[in-house]
């Protein structure tokens, strides 16, 4: 089974930037309920929908004081828990950041890693991009970060 997973959030001052489990220095963070990690959320969103499990806003939702603030490697582990208790096992997600920064390729693999463990994976099986707009949109205008993430399940 096959999910697709979406996520935005503007970038604002005073805010710390994570992506994919990784505190990244930069002028500005993602705004969210949680530390806004776009890929994580992303990741969480592919993995639900391919369970047919439903979606992050669902299982977290932002009107639950307990997520304010939650680590977004936490809020996966959590749902692949479920994904898991479903019959399901993660074969292979890709993961694609869109944004004209910060450039991630120094931290890709140590990213990849990050998610891998939270979902209590192999190394390798969690894999993530980076790509621009050129200067195209909210992204490409530097106003926030989206991410994409495919995963592939099979039954246990």
């Amino acid at each position: 089974r096959i999910g697709l997973g979406v996520d935005a959030h503007a970038l604002e001052p005073g805010v710390p930037l994570v992506l994919g489990g990784v505190a990244i220095e930069h002028d500005r963070g993602l705004a969210g309920f949680s530390d806004g990690d776009v890929i994580a959320h992303a990741l969480t969103d592919a993995i639900l929908g391919a369970a047919g499990l439903g979606d992050i806003g669902t299982l977290f939702p932002s009107d639950d004081e307990r997520w304010r603030g939650a680590d977004s490697l936490g809020l996966l582990a959590d749902a692949y828990r479920r994904v898991r208790a479903e019959g399901f096992e993660l074969v292979d997600a890709d993961c694609v950041l869109v944004g004209e920064e910060p450039r991630i390729a120094p931290h890709r693999e140590e990213m990849g890693r990050r998610l891998a463990d939270a979902l209590g994976v192999a190394h390798g099986t969690v894999g993530v991009r980076a790509t621009t707009t050129d200067g195209l949109g909210f992204t490409g205008r530097g106003e926030g970060l989206c991410a994409h993430a495919v995963a592939l399940l099979r039954s246990t």
